[in-house]
């Protein structure tokens, strides 16, 4: 495993707890030896993290939309900057770019990347591991949803259980690396 894409808001978050744990986050990665592939963008979650990694001295690939460069305010400081036609070529660039994925907290474009990148690896289209990082219970409902699925016949066991989740950084960097086999 050499990357990982991490998944997360355009915005900080309701509390600074979601910051200080993108940084904690960054440090993982960077002490695991994984590059950042994430959005691109230098606002909210998504600039927290991708200036820690940087800071810290790690690498941080960035693929972003031309219609979000703006609205994203494209991180202009990146290892590498991708600026690609739309949403569909974002995604699978960094699906192509990545060894595992993360969904940090976030909002709809999160949720939206992670469902994807679930569903892909249900249809065999990948068999990289994602994982929630479940920053003080941020995604307890949706693991709980995701159960109720199960229970009632909507998700095959299986496939839920390719949802990885992990609330400390260091314990879920090891896990996905673990389930990569290193």
């Amino acid at each position: 495993m050499k990357s990982v894409c991490v998944y997360c808001g355009a915005n900080a978050g309701a509390s600074p707890l979601y910051a200080e744990r993108a940084r904690a986050l960054a440090a993982a990665l960077v002490d695991a030896n994984l590059a950042l592939v994430y959005g691109g963008g230098n606002v909210g979650l998504m600039g927290v993290i991708a200036d820690e990694v940087l800071r810290l001295g790690g690498e941080v690939t960035g693929v972003i939309p031309t219609a979000l460069v703006e609205r994203e305010v494209g991180h202009t400081g990146l290892t590498r900057q991708f600026i690609v036609k739309d949403m569909h070529e974002r995604k699978a660039m960094m699906a192509q770019l990545s060894d595992g994925f993360i969904a940090m907290p976030g909002g709809l474009g999160t949720l939206e990347e992670l469902f994807e990148m679930l569903t892909w690896s249900q249809l065999g289209i990948h068999d990289k591991p994602i994982a929630l990082y479940n920053v003080d219970g941020f995604y307890d409902r949706l693991i709980d949803f995701v159960a109720h699925a199960r229970e009632e016949g909507f998700i095959h066991p299986r496939n839920a259980e390719r949802m990885l989740v992990e609330a400390e950084p260091a314990a879920l960097v090891a896990l996905l690396k673990g389930q990569r086999g290193g």
